[in-house]
Formats: structure tokens, C-alpha cells, sequence
């Protein structure tokens, strides 16, 4: 798992330079660390996995929409035609 690198000090020295007392600071950078310690990155396999159903269920709507379109239009068409 890959994560992000940083320096933890100058991350407080910036914080405390834009006003964050230094408890606040180091309490803000830890919370930045242990997020990132926690994080689990989503692959494209994964993504791909999830997204599978989701691709199906479009598929068939997209056949079942295009059935009732062809309907609609046949029916359209006769009555124009008939009349």
C-alpha cells in the first residue's frame, strides 16, 4: 500500500505560523497521520467489481428502452398512416 510522505515538524510550524497553538497543531497532524496510516486504497479491479452490477442493470434498461421506443414509434406510425 502506497502512502503519502511528509515532514511531520514543518507541518506544525505551519500550522502554528498560520495561528494554531502548538497542541492544536501536533493534535492536527497526528489526525493527518493516522488517517493516512488507516486509508485503504480502492484498485480498478475493485472499482470494476463493484461497478459489474451496475453495468448489467444499465444494459438492460438500455435494451428495454430502446423496445418501448421502437413501441412508441410503430404505434405513432400507424396511426398516421392508417388515417
Amino acid at each position: 500500500m502506497s502512502s503519502i510522505t511528509f515532514d511531520t515538524h514543518k507541518f506544525v510550524k505551519q500550522l502554528q505560523v498560520a495561528g494554531f497553538p502548538q497542541a492544536q497543531a501536533e493534535a492536527v497532524v497526528d489526525a493527518v497521520v493516522n488517517s493516512q496510516e488507516s486509508a485503504e486504497l480502492v484498485s480498478k479491479k475493485d472499482l470494476q467489481i463493484e461497478l459489474a452490477p451496475v453495468r448489467t442493470d444499465l444494459t438492460l434498461l438500455k435494451w428495454m428502452m430502446g423496445i418501448l421506443l421502437a413501441g412508441v414509434i410503430s404505434l405513432v406510425m400507424k396511426a398516421f398512416l392508417q388515417g
